[in-house]
């Protein structure tokens, strides 16, 4: 199951989000600090995919720890941003939003947080 194009089509998906960050959501690839006057979004597996609900020795489901970055030059677009990604992450996975940090550095912000949940296995069809 590839979670990052999952998790990539449905933030595109968005009209709020595509508005704001559309050719700018990434994977791994962190913006320069001169580059962020218009949002960035970078999605970070840092788990992805651990087997987990077992039923007859076979695995259903896989758990999964993905970080959200949001990366601007204007706190209230990193702000709305940032909210638009945990409504989304929750109402369309269920995954549960773990708080990471609010940072400013010399022009940048950035908000940084954490969803973790799980998705049922697609291939059953091919045990």
């Amino acid at each position: 199951m590839d979670i990052l194009s999952i998790v990539y089509n449905r933030l595109i998906a968005d009209n709020f989000i595509k508005e704001k960050a559309f050719g700018r959501i990434k994977y791994y690839e962190y913006p320069e600090t001169g580059e962020v006057d218009k949002p960035f979004i970078i999605i970070d597996p840092l788990d992805d995919g651990s087997p987990i609900n077992f039923a007859d020795n076979t695995w259903t489901k896989l758990d999964f720890l993905i970080q959200m970055d949001v990366w601007s030059s204007n706190r209230l677009d990193t702000l709305n941003l940032a909210n638009a990604i945990r409504d989304l992450m929750w109402n369309e996975f269920g995954f549960k939003q773990i708080k990471g940090p609010n940072e400013y550095d010399d022009g940048v912000f950035r908000k940084a947080d954490r969803y973790r949940g799980t998705l049922y296995r697609e291939n059953f069809d091919n045990l």
